[in-house]
C-alpha cells in the first residue's frame, strides 16, 4: 500500500519524512527538528527539546477570489483553561524544571539516591538489565523515574523539592476544584507507539513492591484502579494482572525474580471507562462530575435496610391439593409448607406412616420422576 503524505508545503523538508529518526529509543535524545511556527524544517539541533504546547496549523486558506487569508488561531491542546500565555509558560517551565531536576538525580551515585532499597533493586534493573527480548525504552524509564522523584525523593530535597510539590499541588487544587477536589492528579505523557502499558506495569510493580515490604508507609500502595477507554482495550490490559499468563512483568522480565513474589499482593481493577457504569447512575446528572456528586449525596443519607428472610413455599399446592395443611387452603398459623419435615429419606422415622402420609408420598415421588420400585 502506498504511503500518502501529507503536501510538505514551502516550508517543510523532504528530509523529515524521508529520515525522521534522530535518537536512539534505548538513550536521552541528543537532538531535535527544528520548529517553525509548528512545522519541521531541514534543521535539526542539538540537545533535547524544551517542553512546549504546540498546534501544528496548515497553511491558511484562500476566501473566495479576493486573496482574503482565513484567520486561525493557536490553542493549547485540548485545554481551553490553558489557553493563556501566562498559564502556558506556568505547566512549561515546571516540566522543563522536573526534567532537569530528575535528570541531575540520576547522574547521581547511589548512596545519594534517596529512595528505599526496593525502589533502587529496580531501577538499576531497568536501567542495567541483560534483557532476554525487547528492553524499556529511555522514554518508559524516565517515566517511572520521574514518578518516583516525586514520590521519594522531592519530599527529602529541601526547598527545592517543597517548591516543586506545592506548584503541583496548587495546579491540582484549581483544576480540579469542580469535580474531586481531594484527588491529586499527575499525568506522565509519551507519544503513541511508547509503550504506556509498559510504563503501568512499571509503576504497579514500584508501588506494590515497596508497599509489601514498608507496610507503613503512606507512600505506596498495593490497590490500583485501571481505567480503559474501550472493551478492546480494557482486555488488552490483562498483561498488568501478575498472575496472567500473558503478564508483563514476567514476558518482559520488569521485575527481579527474587522480588516477583510480592507481586501476588497487588489488587488490580481493570474496567471500561463509562460503558460498565449502571444506567440509572449516568441518569443522575449531565456530567460524570454532577452523577459522582449526586450519587455521594446519596450514599451519605442512605440508611440500609434488613430485608426479610424469602420462604421457599415449594410443594405449596401439591400439598393443598393432597389434602395438606400448606398454601392458602391450610392454617395461618402453621408451618409453611416448603418447611416441613417430611418423615422419609433418611429421617431415621422406624414408626408406621399413616396412609394418608404414604399417598402424599407416593405422588410427590411420582412427579418427580421416581420409579415405583424405588419407593420403599
Amino acid at each position: 500500500m502506498p504511503v500518502v503524505r501529507p503536501d510538505p508545503g514551502p516550508a517543510m523538508s523532504e528530509r523529515f519524512f524521508n529520515d525522521p529518526i534522530l535518537n536512539s529509543p534505548y538513550e536521552r535524545p541528543s537532538q531535535h527538528w527544528e520548529l517553525v511556527d509548528g512545522i519541521p524544517t531541514e534543521e535539526s539541533v542539538a540537545g533535547r527539546r524544551e517542553s512546549r504546547l504546540i498546534t501544528p496549523i496548515p497553511q491558511p486558506k484562500k476566501r473566495g477570489g479576493k486573496g482574503e487569508q482565513v484567520q486561525q488561531r493557536s490553542l493549547a491542546i485540548g485545554a481551553e483553561e490553558l489557553s493563556d500565555e501566562k498559564q502556558q509558560y506556568e505547566v512549561t517551565q515546571q516540566i522543563d524544571s522536573i526534567r532537569i531536576l530528575v535528570e541531575e538525580w540520576r547522574q547521581a551515585p547511589e548512596s545519594q539516591w534517596k529512595v528505599t532499597p526496593e525502589t533502587a533493586r529496580l531501577l538499576k534493573h531497568w536501567r542495567h538489565h541483560e534483557f532476554q527480548g525487547i528492553r524499556p525504552f529511555w522514554c518508559q524509564i524516565e517515566a517511572a523515574e520521574t514518578a518516583i522523584w516525586l514520590t521519594e525523593v522531592a519530599p527529602e530535597l529541601g526547598k527545592r523539592g517543597k517548591y516543586i510539590l506545592e506548584k503541583l499541588e496548587s495546579a491540582n487544587e484549581e483544576a480540579n476544584a469542580e469535580a474531586n477536589s481531594e484527588l491529586f492528579r499527575l499525568a506522565l505523557k509519551l507519544a503513541t507507539g511508547a509503550g504506556k502499558t509498559t510504563v503501568m506495569a512499571m509503576l504497579i510493580a514500584w508501588q506494590t513492591i515497596n508497599a509489601a515490604r514498608h507496610p507503613g508507609s503512606s507512600r505506596f500502595t498495593k490497590g490500583f484502579l485501571v481505567v480503559a477507554p474501550g472493551l478492546t482495550i480494557r482486555d488488552q490490559l490483562r498483561v498488568l494482572q501478575p498472575n496472567d499468563s500473558e503478564s508483563y512483568f514476567t514476558r518482559m522480565e520488569l521485575v527481579p525474580q527474587v522480588l516477583r513474589p510480592e507481586l501476588g499482593k497487588a489488587r488490580i481493577v481493570i474496567t471500561n471507562y463509562l460503558s460498565e457504569w449502571h444506567p440509572a447512575f449516568l441518569q443522575l446528572a449531565a456530567t460524570l462530575e454532577g452523577c459522582a456528586r449526586r450519587y455521594a449525596h446519596y450514599c451519605r443519607h442512605y440508611r440500609p435496610r434488613a430485608k426479610p428472610a424469602s420462604k421457599s413455599c415449594w410443594g405449596s399446592r401439591l400439598l393443598q391439593r393432597d389434602g395438606g395443611s400448606g398454601g392458602k387452603g391450610g392454617s395461618r398459623k402453621g408451618v409453611a409448607a416448603g418447611q416441613l419435615l417430611l418423615p422419609w429419606g433418611g429421617g431415621g422415622v422406624d414408626l408406621p406412616l399413616p396412609e394418608e402420609w404414604q399417598r402424599l408420598a407416593e405422588t410427590f415421588r411420582r412427579a418427580n420422576g421416581a420409579r415405583a420400585s424405588s419407593w420403599d
